[in-house]
């Protein structure tokens, strides 16, 4: 049996945000192997916080040099992946998100051969390692005779890029360019789905852990029968733990790693909106206290804020306020915040990525 206090810290050490970082933020990524990416630079700062050199700057760098793309590979959502995954993940994880696809175009008034007219465009837009801006190829495509507004152009490049088409890769200021996804990675990992279900169950455990299967569930956008697929071939390289009587599925060096960081672990933490510590499960109830989820979610409008995390648990919200050349940080505490609490967020906003 595990505390639920337990499973908040090994949750944090297993994400590597405390202990040993990975050195760049390719292996970041990797390891944790999708990092939801709607906002960019909140989620800039969730990877440069689980690198050793820590800066955005450095994970920018990863997008410009090809080891990490953005693209909607799972639940039909943005998110940061190893430029070598994305293929087989779209493979497994895109056909359930793809099945509503055509109602989709329906309500938009798109038809197939519009689908059809837009991917010549933007092959033709693209081919021999061009880049372009979103607002570049939507131009590209409305020149075509392609109706691209409203959601329509979105809706088309969404498509374009779950089909395995197109991808968001480098960098241009505060932009990312799209870029034909077989021309900017050109040697994608091949799996077939019982290999693909089994990475997928491993990494996720490993880098997630303890989680359940609920958990994998709603985080992949699977079905439970591909998890127990996936545990199939994962289990024998994952420790299986038993909390309230629920069954978690853990990489078997965490306990370990949080023995040797759990100082550090205990520490106080600021995490931006839609961080993996808080959006990575079904259920979060361990690290967000229930009694406060809607002060992260308000709503529930799946727009997730700024969190300060401390001895493993959010304590609070927070978003950045002042002038633009030199922010402060305005802090939303559930029930009060100790002065030590409250000088280390201090600290760490001082630093943050």
């Amino acid at each position: 049996m595990t505390s639920r206090a337990e499973v908040a810290l090994l949750r944090l050490v297993a994400q590597r945000l405390a202990g040993p970082r990975p050195a760049t933020a390719g292996e970041a990524v990797r390891w944790l192997t999708a990092v939801q990416g709607q906002d960019l630079p909140g989620a800039l700062t969730s990877v440069a916080l689980r690198t050793v050199d820590g800066t955005r700057a450095g994970v920018t760098a990863a997008l410009d040099r090809g080891k990490v793309v953005r693209s909607w590979p799972m639940r039909g959502t943005l998110h940061l992946v190893p430029a070598e995954d994305l293929g087989w993940m779209l493979a497994v994880l895109g056909p359930r998100v793809l099945a509503g696809a055509a109602g989709r175009r329906a309500a938009l008034g798109l038809t197939d051969d519009d689908v059809e007219h837009a991917l010549e465009v933007a092959v033709a837009a693209l081919a021999g390692s061009r880049r372009l801006t979103r607002a570049d190829l939507l131009a590209a495509l409305a020149g075509a005779g392609i109706d691209t507004t409203g959601q329509r152009g979105y809706h088309l490049l969404w498509y374009l890029a779950q089909t395995g088409t197109l991808c968001l890769g480098p960098t241009a200021g505060a932009e990312q360019l799209f870029v034909l996804l077989d021309e900017w990675v050109p040697a994608p990992r091949r799996l077939d789905r019982e290999e693909a279900l089994g990475e997928l169950a491993l990494r996720f455990y490993r880098s997630h852990g303890p989680a359940t299967v609920k958990d994998l569930v709603r985080w992949a956008g699977v079905l439970v029968r591909d998890v127990r697929a996936g545990l199939a071939v994962a289990a024998p390289r994952l420790e299986r733990l038993d909390v309230d009587g629920t069954e978690h599925w853990m990489d078997p060096a965490t306990p370990d790693r949080l023995a040797e960081c759990r100082a550090e672990a205990r520490e106080v933490l600021l995490l931006p909106g839609f961080d993996e510590l808080v959006l990575g499960y079904a259920d979060r109830s361990c690290t967000v206290p229930p009694a406060f989820a809607d002060r992260i979610v308000p709503g529930n409008n799946g727009m997730f804020r700024a969190t300060v995390v401390s001895e493993g648990r959010v304590v609070a919200v927070w978003r950045r306020a002042g002038r633009p050349v030199a922010p402060t940080i305005a802090v939303e505490p559930f029930t009060g915040l100790a002065p030590d609490v409250a000088a280390a967020v201090r600290q760490r906003f001082a630093v943050l990525p």
